[in-house]
């Protein structure tokens, strides 16, 4: 895939892993950060978020969740798959 100005569709699968005793309350506040954007595909399954969309909104929420996550919880590691061009859809579709 080139550079361009043209948009396309992103499909990113992203865990997230608080260095922390409590670990789900900050796991919850970044989905719910993500849930925010309706215009997003949000599936949330045990181990990930899969968040579908274009290239550029979906890399702009995921920069303000993190930033938020860390702000409010502190140190977390977050583990991703982006795959351009690809929209994987909800099981339910």
């Amino acid at each position: 895939m080139t550079a361009s100005n043209d948009s396309f569709e992103l499909t990113v699968e992203i865990s997230m892993y608080p260095v922390r005793d409590d670990y789900l309350a900050p796991i919850k506040g970044f989905i719910a950060q993500l849930e925010r954007h309706t215009e997003l595909e949000i599936e949330t399954t045990p181990t990930s978020t899969r968040i579908v969309g274009d290239y550029a909104r979906v890399m702009a929420v995921l920069e303000e969740a993190m930033a938020v996550s860390y702000r409010e919880f502190g140190t977390a590691v977050f583990v991703a798959k982006l795959i351009p061009g690809y929209a994987a859809r909800r099981s339910a579709d």
